[in-house]
């Protein structure tokens, strides 16, 4: 018997800077629609909501713990679900050095504790093949949340089935023809482009010219401080006349880095900036932060207690790390902490970084050191450089939404019988193209998953 489960998490913040006003609307139409069109039992969804005191809370222990109960003793053709509307972010690397390359892509729940796209490919290296695992991440920079999933679909590249798809078989023995810019196309392994610059300094430089005029008294680029600079308000201006009275009013849901830090700063009563952002969220969270915060704090630990990293990772780079804030921070917490040893437990318990230098620095091991054939089906609500909007028509906030989940909503309301990952996808991003909105949802996924129907069949 096939077994349907689903966790649908919703963070507004209710009374921070970075309030929402959608997100809560968001969960409770999808709850609807598990429940009304794909036959899901309400025994077997779980809420998140921190809109709703008497509901359990979208922390990030929560959504972690809930994300493993998901995936426990599942068997093939078993359906899951995981929906998540709120803020995303991308954290950058932290030891200010040239070469750093590579951003995390991270959703960030209601307490702060983020969830990387490294430990969503933890999570679906461990559902086993024949399971349908669909994530719906409603939030910024969300393509490319499941970390080295084959992009179907998005910021460079769009693969066509040659024929219109009428359901899973349709594509499953047609090749599939990326129709796109060949140039522009983006590896997700290892966030680079064929760009003349790519990585992280390229990722800043096009980000700085899109959003950023730099000014004669500021510093060059290289010495910038790698944070974002986007306002809530900056990429939603919809291209729809003033004077409709339902013009939606939107902001984006990107926790630009100062903001996290800011938040982080006050909860903590720390001065968090970019270098020691991972291991304040240690410092707080321990064995509930993310397993790559973990890793980069392990990282950071061997080297202080002389293990180093050998090779590449010795010389003036580490020097620099220790001398970091993240490495200060740490160094001044094992020297005056009298319970170190068990301090440092979580960073050390199941943590085998494939190079301490590569964990500092946000670069990754190679694809199949840790990618298999997997079940993971991403569908996000836009690219990995973008943002995704909450909107808000004619004032109303009881009335908001996020743009990509009421897209989705409204094309299965216009939908008779099933549809496919890929198919909802487009039909999606023509919707929010005319709407005005400015993001553009992508899909990750295996070839053949691209092309199964969105969840399951109707």
């Amino acid at each position: 018997m096939v077994r349907k489960r689903a966790l649908l998490a919703g963070c507004n913040y209710p009374g921070t800077k970075c309030e929402l006003h959608g997100c809560a609307n968001d969960v409770t139409r999808m709850k609807t629609t598990l429940l009304e069109r794909f036959g899901f039992d309400e025994a077997d969804i779980l809420v998140l909501l921190d809109s709703d005191p008497k509901l359990p809370q979208p922390t990030g222990a929560n959504i972690r713990q809930s994300l493993a109960k998901l995936v426990e003793d599942v068997q093939p053709d078993d359906v899951l679900v995981f929906h998540y509307s709120g803020h995303g972010t991308q954290v950058p690397p932290e030891s200010g050095a040239p070469d750093d390359t590579g951003m995390e892509e991270a959703i960030v729940p209601t307490d702060m504790n983020i969830l990387t796209d490294g430990d969503f490919r933890d999570l679906v290296n461990k559902i086993p093949s024949g399971v349908t695992f669909t994530f719906i991440s409603d939030s910024c920079h969300s393509g490319g949340l499941i970390d080295s999933e084959k992009e179907q679909i998005g910021g460079g590249v769009i693969q066509y089935a040659t024929s219109p798809s009428t359901g899973p078989a349709a594509s499953s023995s047609n090749p599939q023809a990326p129709v796109s810019n060949p140039e522009l196309q983006h590896n997700n392994s290892t966030g680079q482009g064929n760009n003349a610059e790519g990585g992280l300094m390229g990722l800043i430089s096009r980000g700085l010219q899109a959003f950023h005029i730099p000014g004669d008294d500021e510093a060059p680029p290289e010495t910038q401080p790698q944070t974002q600079t986007i306002e809530f308000e900056s990429q939603y201006a919809a291209d729809v006349a003033a004077s409709q009275e339902d013009a939606p009013q939107s902001r984006n849901k990107n926790l630009d880095i100062n903001t996290l830090t800011e938040i982080l700063s006050q909860r903590t009563g720390q001065d968090v900036k970019v270098g020691n952002i991972r291991t304040t969220i240690f410092d707080v969270f321990g064995d509930q932060a993310s397993s790559s915060v973990k890793t980069f704090v392990n990282a950071i630990f061997s080297h202080l207690q002389g293990g180093g990293g050998g090779g590449e990772d010795q010389g003036a780079g580490w020097m620099a790390m220790v001398s970091s804030v993240a490495g200060q921070f740490l160094k001044t917490k094992l020297d005056t902490d009298p319970n170190a040893t068990s301090y440092m437990a979580p960073a050390l318990q199941g943590v085998n970084p494939f190079s301490a230098h590569a964990a500092y620095s946000g670069l990754k091991p190679p694809a199949a050191q840790r990618v298999r054939a997997d079940c993971g089906i991403l569908l996000s609500g836009c690219q990995s450089s973008e943002t995704s909007a909450d909107a808000t028509v004619g004032g109303d906030k009881s009335k908001s939404y996020g743009a990509f989940s009421n897209a989705i909503q409204t094309v299965l309301s216009q939908t008779n019988g099933p549809i496919t990952n890929r198919d909802l996808v487009l039909e999606a991003r023509k919707l929010l193209a005319t709407s005005g909105f400015k993001q553009h949802p992508c899909l990750f996924s295996a070839d053949t998953n691209a092309d199964a129907y969105f969840i399951c069949p109707v």
